[in-house]
């Protein structure tokens, strides 16, 4: 099968095209499993040139190597900050995360996440606009932010997570950082499905097989239709602040704590 999106020269993706599918993944080296400026850069660049490709009707999105995603790349966050105190620089990173998240919600394919290893912080976040989310049995969920001094401000996320699985859930999540597992997810509502890690792809490709024989249009307007609907539920997001509100926090000195002088994580959000 040709693959024609292996013409654009992807830097943090890898992409196949197997006719109406697109299979996406994320961290091709399978070394660095954060969402850094290379990523976001891809994904925008990819998800924007869907417009012109109707005959995509399914995206898969995934991970190679250990892990899903261990969150955004804080070191560019800080480096960003270092070169440019005033700010601006790493909102335009933070603004790219939301572009993403936006993308994936509004494109006209259906879009699938298939989850495996950690999935943490920006991770989490990623996948939540997904339109279906499948986990492996072994997956483990953070969000990690507030214990990283920071607000749980990446890509629009927490209006999503409230709509997807509950205000009650995602606060306690939030405010307590407890990692959880696939089963948690899944009765919470953010996997749709879990499978043991060696039938991870044959449960994704039962979604894909029917999909792909669904009538496109109705397809499109039923996913416009549903985001349209849980949209509405979030006539207060103030999502378009997120980057203001991180790198403000970003840009705060942090007081020390006793007795405690090792760095913080590098990944995060």
């Amino acid at each position: 099968m040709t693959n024609d999106f292996a013409d654009f020269p992807y830097k943090a993706l890898r992409v196949d095209r197997e006719g109406p599918v697109l299979r996406v993944r994320l961290n091709p080296s399978g070394q660095d499993s954060t969402l850094n400026i290379a990523a976001l850069d891809d994904l925008i660049a990819l998800l924007n040139s869907l417009h012109e490709r109707p005959d995509i009707q399914v995206l898969v999105l995934s991970a190679l190597g250990d892990d899903f995603c261990l969150g955004a790349d804080r070191d560019e966050y800080q480096a960003a900050l270092a070169e440019d105190p005033t700010g601006a620089a790493t909102r335009r990173i933070v603004d790219k995360a939301y572009r993403v998240c936006d993308a994936l919600e509004t494109t006209h394919a259906v879009t699938v996440a298939r989850l495996h290893g950690r999935v943490v912080g920006a991770g989490l976040a990623l996948a939540s606009f997904c339109d279906l989310r499948a986990g492996a049995d072994t997956c483990r969920f953070r969000m990690p932010e507030v214990g990283l001094g920071i607000p749980p401000a990446w890509g629009g996320a927490m209006g999503r997570l409230v709509a997807e699985s509950g205000a009650a859930r995602i606060r306690e999540l939030m405010l307590t950082g407890e990692p959880f597992d696939a089963a948690t997810a899944h009765r919470i509502g953010l996997l749709h499905k879990v499978a043991p890690a060696g039938e991870l792809d044959a449960t994704v490709d039962a979604w894909v097989r029917p999909l792909v024989r669904r009538s496109p249009e109705a397809l499109t307007l039923t996913k416009r239709m549903l985001a349209g609907y849980a949209r509405a539920d979030r006539t207060a997001d103030v999502a378009l602040l997120d980057a203001h509100l991180l790198t403000a926090q970003l840009g705060r000195p942090r007081p020390q704590r006793a007795g405690r002088h090792s760095a913080a994580p590098v990944s995060g959000p």
